[in-house]
């Protein structure tokens, strides 16, 4: 039986909230701004902000101006002093700033070329746009090193240990796979997955475990697996005797593993079933699954389900995040921590 997570706590907020983010400890960030009446500014500059909250109470221990981060291609965490980096859009292009993460108080601030998509982390910040990635160093904040691949576009990015994973897709043939750089040079480590999937809509990464949300799996399991996952997916076909077809299927690798292998897998959607709108993320050795309100966890190593829990609000959710056993949620004016299993 499904039960409700455990609010640890909820903060109604007065600002509008675009991002978050928490990490193992310290506060939790999140970058908001006030809406003026109408909707409508007078010029391009957004009037931004960045607050922490204590992670256990929600309290608000500071709230700072920070322009930085409205829009495409935020992303915020901690340095190796702890201090709080931004990365992301503002009126004079994309920077990066370094902040107080006891006051606030902005420390220092490069300008930094274009990206969709950042992660923060003490060492590097990675920041991916369609056609290359690049790390910053996070101390200095200068570009440590860049990686593309001629002929392909670059999806999505994610980090374990001294390794960068990077999905990436033909723009000929349109399949995907993944290459694992190293953190600290940008070379390349290893391919993952060869360039082989037809779908991969999402990946997550923890630990020495990845996994992909796609489709058309069967070709990328061992034999052991195969046939259980065929005779699985005849179960779906439809009434009118259409082709058994996995339309979204979590698939889970070992990053030391055989190229493109997976270990495990988990059907979400096949012939005749409506496609789930599914969010995942990872951290603990788990995978956190959202589909609406309820969150579904298993073992990231297995798939083993661990269970299932509704969190009010994750259904109106701008951003989720996970960390620690901490379930965070955003929503537009609202911030709530959950429990959930670590």
């Amino acid at each position: 039986m499904t039960s409700t997570a455990r609010r640890r706590w909820t903060r109604e907020l007065d600002s509008e909230v675009d991002g978050i983010a928490m990490g193992a400890e310290g506060p939790v960030l999140v970058h908001g701004y006030d809406a003026p009446a109408g909707g409508m500014w007078t010029d391009d500059a957004i009037p931004g902000k960045l607050g922490a909250m204590d992670r256990n109470t929600g309290e608000i221990l500071w709230s700072s101006p920070c322009e930085v981060g409205y829009g495409r291609g935020f992303g915020a965490g901690f340095g190796s002093a702890g201090e709080v980096i931004v990365l992301g859009p503002g009126t004079h292009g994309h920077r990066i700033v370094q902040l107080d993460v006891d006051t606030g108080r902005l420390i220092a601030a490069e300008t930094i070329e274009p990206f969709d998509a950042a992660l923060v982390y003490e060492d590097v910040c990675i920041c991916a746009s369609a056609g290359s990635v690049m790390a910053i160093s996070t101390s200095v904040m200068k570009p440590a090193w860049r990686f593309a691949l001629p002929g392909h576009r670059i999806h999505q990015i994610a980090r374990s240990g001294e390794q960068i994973l990077v999905l990436h897709s033909d723009k000929k043939s349109k399949q995907k796979g993944v290459v694992a750089l190293d953190a600290i040079t940008g070379s390349v480590a290893r391919t993952v997955v060869p360039t082989t999937l037809s779908e991969a809509h999402a990946m997550v990464v923890n630990g020495n475990q990845m996994v992909l949300l796609s489709a058309d799996v069967a070709g990328h399991l061992p034999n052991e697996l195969a046939g259980q996952f065929l005779g699985e997916l005849s179960q779906h076909e439809g009434n009118h005797g259409d082709i058994a077809v996995d339309r979204l299927t979590l698939l889970g690798f070992s990053l030391d593993g055989s190229a493109g292998i997976a270990n495990w897998y988990h059907i979400l959607a096949a012939t005749g079933q409506e496609v789930p709108d599914v969010l995942i993320t990872a951290d603990s050795e788990k995978l956190y699954m959202a589909d609406g309100a309820l969150v579904e966890v298993r073992d990231l190593l297995t798939g083993r389900a661990l269970g299932d829990w509704t969190i009010p609000g994750l259904d109106e959710q701008v951003a989720w995040d996970v960390a620690h056993g901490a379930g965070l949620v955003a929503e537009e004016h609202r911030l709530s921590i959950f429990e959930l299993p670590a």
